[in-house]
């Protein structure tokens, strides 16, 4: 079966909520492929060009486009880039915030054979500068607010980038969207193999620094039709995914979901999250689908939900694990059933509770059509029911996914992840005897907190940079609201001693060094830190001390707390 037919289908079942039939059509993989072109042209702007493709709102503000708009504005910034020097293979690190440059310069990407790198607008430079030692991009795409730190990055690094483009405004040295509107609103397409890179995205490990994990241009786009089974979104339907760009949720549901199915994409840009003013906007532009965080359901249902006037016909959550009280809090003020997902950075949709199946709250449900998933230990022997492993996607006759191919330049890293006919994503969990599968906790120290990914050791880096420290441990400690906190275990230089003037300054010190998200929310000052016999510190029994201590609600002498917290 050819691409375009594979996708019409699935999208038809999709629409009737039929999912038996997904997992049976065959697709014969192309050699080159590209997705803004052979789905996003030839199925949504020629079938339905004038409807809405995306609607973006600020404030008083807002635009709509439709899928020619789209498309034609995608088309005249690419010709705008390929002007200025940018070439099939450069790569391209994008920070901007939630408007539409995001979607038109995506777009662009995929048809000029780019290689995207979205990249979270509240990084430091210095967070930067870590990233351009795993890779300096030829090109880079920023709004105004966040062109100086790059210029500060580049020249601290000691490399210049041959294109810089500025988005709503003008800069030394950068080139303006704006100018694009002289452009052509037609482009030549790239002829993009289907197993070329699309999309790097950053992800933060236990040790060393984030690593970056490759897409390619065939595997992932389509890998999101899984996604969009378990979103639940088709043509008609106003999606809203509460997500930042840079993080590969954006992708997820902001992007291939959406428009895999062609449905219209909402984008409420704010400056601050106010539940009371999402639901009015919820209400005001009548989403039907939506998508957010647990930490994002949390803070809606302290509204009463029940007195908007929603047209939503389904919503689910993903990033952490959902508890079933919100749920049912949810239900109460909707009538809609949450319904928990299960993915990686690696990975699309994995697992997920479908619209109209059975599920089991507190469950993420079961493998989406696309993979063949089980629990196994670590030898790849899968277990038995209710046995605790690791979740895993089979890969012997695998049919097409939505997984990565590697860890760029980490060849040690993806042996890791891909052995015994397995991809094993380090996430714990068991599947009941009737196949749906409970997240237990990550294999490994990462942190998830408000369902962004923190690597510990980027946070301890900074950390034992101040004159103070000598040495620091970083964990999650469960939070209500958050889900999981940063906490910061941390021991003293000799003659140093605890107060809550130290910690602020510690606090103050991370805040000046990490992004906003990072920042440790808790601080402790213990007399030791629990190591090995070899002297590595034993985060695991930090973790579970946390917990312990949290769930008998221990106060503790030389335990600060955030203002933020």
């Amino acid at each position: 079966m050819k691409i375009q037919e594979y996708f019409k289908r699935v999208r038809a079942d999709l629409a009737k909520n039929k999912y038996d039939n997904l997992g049976n059509y065959k697709l014969d993989k192309p050699e080159y492929f590209n997705w803004a072109e052979e789905i996003f042209h030839q199925l949504n702007v020629q079938a339905f060009p004038e409807d809405r493709a995306l609607i973006w709102r600020y404030n008083e503000q807002e635009r709509i486009f439709s899928f020619r708009e789209m498309y034609d504005e995608a088309n005249q910034f690419l010709n705008l880039m390929r002007k200025h020097g940018a070439t099939q293979g450069d790569h391209i690190y994008s920070l901007l915030p939630l408007i539409p440059a995001n979607w038109i310069s995506c777009l662009s990407t995929i048809k000029g054979g780019f290689i995207l790198m979205p990249t979270a607008t509240n990084l430091t430079a210095r967070d930067l500068l870590y990233r351009f030692e795993s890779l300096f991009p030829e090109i880079m795409i920023a709004d105004a607010a966040n062109a100086p730190k790059i210029d500060e990055a580049e020249t601290q690094f000691g490399k210049q980038m041959k294109l810089k483009i500025i988005v709503g405004g003008t800069r030394e040295g950068w080139v303006s969207m704006n100018d694009m509107k002289t452009e052509s609103k037609t482009a030549e397409v790239a002829k993009t193999k289907a197993d070329d890179p699309v999309l790097y995205f950053f992800t933060s490990g236990t040790t060393g620094l984030p690593k970056i994990v490759v897409h390619t241009h065939f595997t992932y786009p389509f890998g999101h039709l899984a996604t969009a089974s378990w979103v639940g979104c088709s043509h008609g339907d106003v999606h809203y995914n509460i997500s930042s760009p840079g993080w590969a949720k954006f992708a997820w549901s902001s992007f291939f979901a959406p428009w895999n199915t062609g449905a219209t994409i909402f984008a409420n840009q704010v400056d601050k999250f106010v539940p009371k003013e999402q639901l009015e906007a919820m209400q005001h532009y009548g989403i039907t689908t939506f998508c957010g965080s647990p930490t994002v359901l949390r803070m809606l249902i302290q509204e009463d939900i029940s007195k908007y006037d929603l047209k939503l016909k389904t919503s689910c959550a993903a990033g952490e694990p959902l508890n079933p009280d919100v749920i049912e809090k949810w239900k109460a003020g909707t009538g809609v059933t949450i319904r928990d997902g299960y993915g990686q950075t690696e990975t699309t949709a994995l697992a997920g509770n479908l619209q109209g199946a059975t599920l089991k709250p507190g469950s993420m449900g079961k493998p989406t059509f696309m993979y063949d998933i089980g629990v196994f230990d670590d030898e790849g022997n899968e277990v038995p029911p209710l046995e605790e492993g690791v979740i895993c996607v089979k890969l012997k006759d695998a049919k097409h996914n939505g997984l990565f191919v590697e860890y760029l330049n980490d060849p040690d890293r993806t042996a890791k992840s891909f052995k015994h006919g397995l991809y094993y994503t380090g996430d714990k969990a068991y599947k009941d005897e009737d196949g749906f599968i409970w997240f237990i906790g990550r294999n490994d120290d990462v942190i998830k907190a408000s369902a962004y990914r923190i690597g510990p050791f980027e946070v301890e880096s900074i950390l034992i940079e101040h004159e103070d420290v000598v040495e620091a441990a970083v964990v999650a400690s469960p939070h209500e609201v958050r889900g999981y906190a940063v906490k910061a275990y941390v021991m003293l230089r000799e003659g140093v001693r605890p107060s809550e003037g130290l910690a602020e300054n510690i606090f103050s010190f991370t805040e000046k060094n990490l992004a906003k998200y990072k920042v440790p929310r808790i601080i402790e000052f213990p007399e030791a830190l629990p190591k090995t016999i070899s002297g590595k510190i034993r985060r695991i029994e930090l973790r579970a001390n946390e917990a312990t201590d949290k769930l008998n609600k221990v106060e503790k002498a030389h335990e600060y707390f955030h203002a933020k917290y």
